[in-house]
């Protein structure tokens, strides 16, 4: 090997003057594997992905974007990019775009829009719009990157009462396989525009969007948590609760197995409950009316529903908020019924042995089904129900994790629609024919032929990859 090079994990080495060339175009840092700084640089939030790309660029703006997209290019590397690292894949070979760094957030409150640079996290938003009264279609946890969330669709907690993230993005700022910065709005690049929300990172690097905001100050939320060993009858009757709901009241329910850690309430650590999420964007009186049938279920072990500001919203899902190692897998279901709450009970219940720290499903339907046909590429048409199972712990643990949510997810294959939500395929699982199941047949033909224009080389694969027809 040229002394002058650096080895890879996969694919081939990179050449450090050829590093110190894009460096030379960059005002963030580039890094090769082995220099100092890389590890951090690469750090994601899911721990049990560890990224070794190629090459990292730590973008301090558009134009180190654009040197990184072109250099990649050049050296026939794939494009990864990456905000948090919630939902990352392998960028081992890679070019790594980290835009952390590109944070700014602006708010238009006339307007009620937003605008986020590519490395803005959802906390930065919701807390700048409650400042005016006004609310985002925002990931369940903080944490989330806004982009990469919005690309794939978008389930907010308050996603029954609004429809997906995605339908509210209004313009684009998106760099292509060219090096080419664009602006995509529905009457600027409008092919592009519809692909590109829905078709996750496929078609290029978002450097910015905006969005619509929305006036929701407070809502009434928080969580009703029952002793696992309730879990059939509070699964039982939640599904059935859920068939009357309006559309302005969102649920989900999980079972839950939470290490007995300073951080996890004494009376949920160590142990399974089932935790039943509510937002409800109404008044607190008719929202307490309406989940009244739920605190008739049995005693709650925490009871935390009750008026909030939106900018409390993180206290609904409370999702570990530093870096885990995470394996996952998911699918979405047509219906619940009892035979579907034997199966979950008997892989994933109380008495299961299952090592899975959460099994949750959520309710759709509402304004995710009343959406303009094709306004952009997500579509969930049959879900009623996503399901979403997620195991923590580390290598000595993957193993046993994955080997579960196998059999988990058989069993409830009868209830499946067949089809996945692309915001929830994992690394372990979002092979070609995976994503392919999180798409209409139509739809996936439209995104491959838009593929084939604007990346014919498919240099933007290190996502849940659509091939250019």
């Amino acid at each position: 090997m040229n002394p002058n090079q650096t080895p890879t994990q996969d694919g081939p080495a990179i050449d450090r003057a050829a590093a110190t060339r894009l460096a030379e175009q960059t005002v963030g840092p580039v890094l090769l594997p082995n220099d100092d700084g890389y590890d951090a640089e690469c750090a994601s939030y899911n721990l049990a992905i560890p990224q070794r790309p190629a090459l990292v660029v730590g973008a301090a703006g558009i134009g180190d974007v654009q040197a990184a997209v072109r250099f990649a290019a050049e050296q026939c590397l794939p494009v990864a990019v990456m905000a948090t690292g919630h939902s990352v894949l392998s960028s081992a070979g890679a070019v790594l775009i980290n835009t952390r760094r590109m944070d700014a957030v602006t708010i238009d409150a006339e307007a009620r829009t937003a605008r986020v640079e590519a490395g803005v996290r959802w906390q930065q938003v919701v807390e700048a719009a409650g400042k005016h009264g006004l609310a985002a279609l925002n990931g369940a946890a903080p944490t989330v990157g806004v982009v990469g969330y919005t690309l794939g669709g978008g389930l907010s907690p308050i996603c029954r009462t609004f429809g997906f993230a995605a339908d509210q993005v209004r313009r684009i700022e998106l760099i292509t396989a060219d090096g080419r910065l664009r602006v995509v709005t529905a009457s600027e690049e409008p092919d592009l525009f519809w692909a590109v929300r829905g078709g996750k990172g496929n078609f290029g690097v978002v450097t910015a969007l905006e969005f619509n905001l929305l006036p929701v100050h407070r809502i009434y939320g928080g969580t009703l948590f029952f002793a696992g060993d309730r879990a059939a009858e509070v699964l039982d009757a939640w599904g059935r609760w859920t068939a009357g709901m309006p559309d302005q009241l969102n649920s989900s329910i999980a079972l839950l197995q939470l290490p007995p850690l300073p951080a996890v309430p004494q009376a949920l650590g160590g142990r399974m409950v089932v935790g039943v999420r509510i937002a409800y964007v109404g008044p607190a009186d008719e929202g307490e009316r309406l989940i009244a049938p739920l605190r008739a279920i049995a005693p709650t072990l925490i009871d935390s529903v009750t008026m909030m500001t939106y900018t409390a919203f993180a206290a609904i899902h409370a999702d570990p908020p530093t870096p885990v190692p995470v394996e996952d897998r998911s699918t979405l279901l047509r219906e619940f019924t009892p035979e579907l709450v034997d199966a979950i009970i008997a892989h994933a219940g109380p008495d299961a042995g299952s090592p899975l720290t959460i099994f949750e499903l959520r309710h759709l339907g509402g304004a995710l089904e009343r959406r303009p046909r094709c306004g952009n590429a997500v579509d969930l048409q049959g879900a009623a129900f996503t399901c979403h199972a997620v195991g923590i712990g580390g290598p000595d643990r993957a193993e046993a994790v994955q080997a579960h949510l196998s059999r988990v997810f058989q069993a409830i294959r009868p209830w499946s629609t067949g089809r996945r939500f692309v915001n929830f395929l994992t690394a372990s699982d979002a092979t070609s024919e995976a994503v392919a199941e999180a798409y209409l047949p139509e739809t996936y033909r439209r995104l491959a032929a838009i593929k084939a224009s604007y990346d014919p080389t498919n240099i933007f694969r290190a996502t849940p990859a659509i091939a250019p027809a």
